[in-house]
C-alpha cells in the first residue's frame, strides 16, 4: 500500500451557518490540499463530523470530494462503528469505485475487551472489498487497542495499516519493532508525527495538514527520506498549531484557522461547538504562519 505512505488529510466537512453542507468550500479545500503536496485524502472520519451526517449527506460529501479530486489523489473512506454486524453489512454494499482503502475506528462506547476488538476487525476485514486501516484512538473510543492486539490483526491479509492515536510512544514503538514488514504504522497524532516517522512509521493521517499542507507534508517527506534536520525544523514550525487546534474540541480549531484563510466558515454541528474566544484569537494568529 505505497499509496498510504506519506501525508493523508482527514478532511473536514464545512458547514454554512444554517448547518447545511458548504460544498463550495469543500471543493476549495480539496484543491488546496492537492496543490500543497498531500499524498492522499481521508473522507468521513471523525474530523469530517461523520457522526452528525445523514446517509444521504455522506453520499453527497463523497460525490463532491471525488468530483473535486478528479482521480488525482488516492481516497480513503471512513467506515466504522460499534455494531459489528451493521459495519459488515455496510461494507458488503459499499461502492468501491475510486477508493483505495477504508479506515475503521475501534468500537466506541461499548468498551469491548481485546478479544472483542479482534473479532470485530476480523469480521470487517473478511467482509471488506478494500484493504482495511485500523484506527486506535482511546481518547474518543474509551478503550485502547493494545500493541499485542494490533500485531495479531496485522497478520490478516486484508488489514494493511494502523492509524495510531493513542499518544503512547512505547506502544507505537512496540508495534513498529514487531510488525510484519509490509504493515504500515500511520501516526494519528499530528504533534507526534515526526518522532513516530523517525522511529519507522509511514507518515500520518492529519488534521493540521489542512492549514500547513506544504510545511507538514514536507516534514513527513523529509523524515521518510531520513533528512531529520529538515524534518525537525518543519516539525517545530507546526508544533504549536498542531497542539492548539485540539485544545477546545476538534474540528472547531482547524475550522477557525481555515476561516482566517478564507477557506471555510467556523460552523460545527452540535453537540460540537466553536472554540472559545481566547483560543480563537491564538489560532487566527497562528494561521498567518501557515503555508
Amino acid at each position: 500500500m505505497k499509496e498510504l505512505i506519506g501525508t493523508g488529510t482527514a478532511l473536514i466537512t464545512p458547514f454554512k451557518e444554517d448547518y447545511s453542507i458548504d460544498f463550495e468550500s469543500l471543493e476549495r479545500i480539496v484543491e488546496q490540499q492537492i496543490a500543497g503536496g498531500t499524498t492522499y485524502l481521508v473522507m468521513l472520519g471523525t474530523t469530517g463530523e461523520s457522526a452528525t451526517l445523514s446517509s444521504n449527506e455522506k453520499a453527497q460529501v463523497i460525490e463532491c470530494i471525488m468530483k473535486a479530486n478528479a482521480g488525482r489523489l488516492p481516497l480513503v473512506l471512513g467506515v466504522g462503528g460499534n455494531n459489528t454486524t451493521a459495519v459488515v453489512e455496510q461494507l458488503k454494499q459499499l461502492n468501491t469505485t475510486g477508493l483505495t482503502a477504508i479506515l475503521s475506528v475501534s468500537p466506541y462506547y461499548n468498551k469491548p475487551n481485546q478479544k472483542g476488538i479482534i473479532y470485530h476487525y476480523n469480521q470487517i476485514a473478511d467482509a471488506s472489498p478494500l484493504p482495511v486501516i485500523l484506527y486506535n484512538v482511546p481518547g474518543r473510543t474509551g478503550s485502547n487497542m493494545t500493541a499485542a492486539t494490533q500485531l495479531e490483526l496485522a497478520n490478516h491479509p486484508n488489514i494493511v495499516a494502523t492509524k495510531e492515536a493513542s499518544g503512547n510512544m512505547e506502544q507505537v514503538m512496540t508495534i513498529l519493532k514487531n510488525k510484519p514488514a509490509d504493515f504500515l504504522v500511520i501516526s494519528g497524532d499530528d504533534a507526534l508525527t515526526f518522532p513516530i516517522t523517525a522511529c519507522g512509521g509511514s507518515g500520518v493521517i492529519s488534521v493540521i495538514n489542512h492549514i500547513f499542507p506544504k510545511t507538514f507534508s514536507g516534514m513527513v517527506h523529509s523524515a521518510l527520506q531520513g533528512d531529520f534536520t529538515a524534518a525537525r525544523k518543519a516539525h517545530e514550525i507546526v508544533l504549536e498549531s498542531a497542539i492548539a487546534i485540539f485544545n477546545d474540541g476538534s474540528p472547531g480549531g482547524i475550522k477557525t484557522m481555515l476561516n482566517e484563510k478564507s477557506l471555510c466558515g467556523t460552523t460545527v454541528r452540535p453537540p460540537l461547538w466553536q472554540v472559545n474566544d481566547q483560543l480563537d484569537q491564538q489560532l487566527r494568529k497562528l494561521a498567518h504562519t501557515a503555508q
